[in-house]
């Protein structure tokens, strides 16, 4: 059943700008974030994610440290009939979903040697059947109105695929293709879907990533590159360009100028592209065996490497900020 807190609601507004959003896994990081920009700016805002626990951490956050109120509703996106459930109630308690943005998604770092169909099936099933069946719930509404905005955060490794990210890219590139095709197919409802392209961003993602092979060798490269200035781009100013472009109804918004830089470059020379990225894959950690799934924040504890600690410093920091943290 969904929890229903008791929230603020903004009086309704006279003219077309959104009144109630959903922001499907946004307990923590990136979606905390956009949930915050959304009900910052008076859209009555839902929350979903898998954890409740985590979810009710999150409306704690937004209560205490921004003065924000919004509900809550514990569901898997992997399961259709759950978010079908979900956004029935939403829909009855609102009368209407104007925007919805699919932030849910999950991290598996590791050779191809020790990664497992199972690693595969949860990445889809997340990152793409995700916003498929979150799309698929919420536009016959939409389309009753003529109006909607949807979002769906896909990744520059659903353009470029990188090494030791196979599970993960495999879903982001499903999710790009399926995303701008539904742009393309909701020409003229009023509707539109956004492809949301980042790279690394200081979300703390790497305490909850996964890593397998050689987890802790694994983290020492994905933990600094998840975190560093030059790599990686501050989280809220992330949140709030993704924010503007989905209630402007662009069609792509591509975060970081490395993201930019490497769609060129695979676009404009993808074999050369792919040879580049079966070099770094030498040079990453090697694996044999399907070893065991070592959470980001076990796998920094069990290295402990005071370089590594200082190159994720800002990680570590988002980390706190954006309800990362066990317990």
């Amino acid at each position: 059943m969904p929890s229903v807190p008791s929230v603020h609601r903004p009086p309704d507004r006279v003219d077309d700008r959104p009144r109630s959003a959903l922001v499907a896994g946004a307990s923590r990081g990136l979606g905390l974030l956009i949930a915050r920009e959304l009900a910052a700016r008076g859209i009555r805002t839902v929350i979903c994610a898998r954890d409740g626990d985590e979810l009710q951490a999150a409306v704690r956050l937004l209560r205490e440290r921004h003065g924000l109120e919004v509900q809550d509703y514990v569901c898997d996106v992997a399961d259709g009939g759950a978010v079908r459930a979900m956004v029935e109630a939403v829909q009855r308690e609102y009368g209407h979903l104007d925007v919805v943005i699919h932030v849910a998604g999950v991290i598996q770092v590791g050779p191809l040697t020790a990664v497992t169909e199972d690693l595969f099936a949860q990445a889809i099933d997340i990152m793409l059947w995700g916003p498929i069946h979150l799309a698929l719930a919420v536009l016959p509404g939409m389309r009753e109105r003529g109006f909607g905005r949807i979002g769906v955060v896909t990744s520059v490794g659903g353009v470029v695929s990188p090494p030791h990210l196979l599970p993960y890219a495999t879903a982001k590139f499903g999710a790009v293709g399926f995303t701008q095709g539904l742009h393309a197919d909701l020409a003229g409802t009023g509707i539109t879907a956004t492809t949301i392209v980042p790279g690394l961003m200081r979300t703390g993602s790497d305490r909850r990533a996964t890593f397998t092979g050689s987890p802790e060798k694994e983290y020492a490269w994905f933990g600094p590159a998840a975190s560093m200035p030059l790599l990686s781009m501050d989280a809220e100013r992330a949140a709030a360009r993704i924010v503007e472009a989905v209630l402007a109804g662009r069609p792509v918004v591509t975060l970081t100028p490395l993201t930019k830089v490497a769609i060129r470059v695979s676009g404009l020379a993808p074999a050369t592209t792919t040879r580049l990225l079966r070099l770094t894959s030498r040079v990453l950690p090697s694996g044999s065996g399907q070893g065991e799934l070592v959470e980001g924040g076990t796998a920094r504890a069990r290295l402990a490497s005071s370089v590594v600690d200082r190159l994720t410093t800002l990680g570590s920091r988002a980390a706190e900020r954006f309800n990362q943290l066990r317990g």
